[in-house]
């Protein structure tokens, strides 16, 4: 016999998190328990207004599925049950953390990467003047940072990148837009960062608005977040971006996003793995994609002022997961 328990936890910050679209101090999580004779699965995930989600609105939907649920629907039919979304998501992480703990696993252990690899992790600046974003930089140096993640808007898009360059200058850099930027401008910021020697330039341009991309080269890789949630948007976006970000509270679970992986491969496009700020419960999830993915940026829990219990562990610019947790 199976039971579902829903709820939500609040997290606090250790210091504001500022993207294109606002701060945060602090995230609210859904998590989901389901108990089978004696076994536990446990799911973790975020809502996120940019895509019309609440907590009242993710809780609304796992209610909606929770008695098919106990009822034994597995991860295949629950794709049918619900939209690509936190609630699927936290579901889904559930059920397959289930099943992994009746055999005696865990999905990391099932699908890699190998427990007690050091995984390179991005570490993020958030949007601040560009001297506070390189002082922010010289901070993440002192914690062993290898790759930055430097979060942007529509202003000061060259001198804060160039700030964090001479801040960190062998550091490998990435660039997260937010969709901020616009056709005036894409281009050009693209050839200026490319100067910079950055790596890879996620979502300049709002989702629905990036057929753009597909009309010049660019100097720099670009990879597609809000514009790729589930497979479906995969091959649409082949011709415009060369990286998908799979983040599992986009795609609805590891299950789809293990089909996304696939998806990627087809089109002969890299893989990243991103997250919504979470604890250790939500990266723990997405390790598996991590084991395929050319960048990895899972460091949400190095924004709170207090992990989950077992932690993943950081160190160094990297995040493994190790036997005793």
């Amino acid at each position: 016999m199976r039971t579902l328990k829903r709820y939500t936890q609040t997290w606090q910050l250790d210091r504001p998190f500022v993207i294109a679209r606002g701060a945060s101090t602090s995230i609210e999580v859904i998590r989901v328990e389901i108990h089978q004779d004696g076994y536990v699965g446990t799911g973790e995930s975020k809502p996120t207004p940019r895509y019309g989600h609440s907590a009242e609105s993710v809780m609304e939907e796992i209610d909606e599925v929770s008695l098919a649920i106990e009822q034994g629907i597995d991860r295949r039919a629950l794709l049918e049950r619900l939209p690509a979304g936190p609630a699927r998501n936290a579901l889904d992480c559930a059920l397959w953390s289930l099943e992994c703990a009746m055999e005696g696993t865990t999905p990391t252990a099932r699908l890699g990467p190998p427990i007690g690899r050091e995984i390179v992790t991005a570490h993020t600046i958030s949007i601040a003047t560009p001297e506070e974003m390189a002082e922010a930089a010289r901070q993440e140096l002192t914690q062993g940072a290898r790759l930055l993640k430097i979060k942007l808007n529509d202003e000061q898009v060259v001198e804060r990148v160039r700030a964090v360059r001479e801040a960190a200058p062998d550091v490998r850099l990435i660039i997260d837009a937010n969709e901020a930027w616009s056709a005036d401008n894409v281009e050009s910021y693209c050839q200026a960062l490319a100067r910079l020697d950055v790596e890879m330039i996620e979502q300049p341009l709002p989702a629905g608005e990036d057929a753009i991309l597909a009309d010049f080269a660019h100097p720099v890789p670009l990879c597609a977040d809000e514009s790729c949630h589930t497979r479906k948007d995969v091959a649409l976006l082949s011709d415009r971006y060369e990286m998908i970000n799979i983040k599992l509270d986009k795609s609805g679970g590891l299950t789809e996003a293990l089909a996304m992986v696939d998806a990627a491969h087809e089109h002969d496009m890299a893989i990243m793995v991103g997250c919504m700020l979470g604890t250790s419960m939500a990266m723990r999830a997405a390790l598996p994609v991590a084991a395929h993915a050319a960048i990895v940026d899972l460091d949400g829990p190095i924004w709170l002022s207090e992990d989950d219990r077992p932690a993943l562990d950081y160190r160094n610019g990297w995040v493994r997961e190790t036997r005793d947790t």
